[in-house]
């Protein structure tokens, strides 16, 4: 599953790290902020309005692409 996101660089991965450790699985997500849509990369199975609902509370959004 592929997210675009607002999440642009270390620091901001750094800040996010632990909630996707938690609600997916630690070395189940990767996030690429060298492309465009800074995609966030889930190989898990999470719909948006969960992803969301951890993300917002950090500061950042993720809308689903594919």
């Amino acid at each position: 599953m592929k997210f675009k996101t607002n999440i642009m660089c270390g620091a901001c991965i750094a800040k996010v790290t632990d909630t996707l450790n938690m609600i997916v699985g630690e070395g189940n997500w990767n996030m690429d902020t060298s492309s465009a849509d800074k995609v966030l990369e889930i190989q898990a199975q999470i719909d948006e309005e969960t992803l969301n609902s951890h993300l917002n509370g950090l500061g950042y959004k993720a809308s689903y692409i594919s």
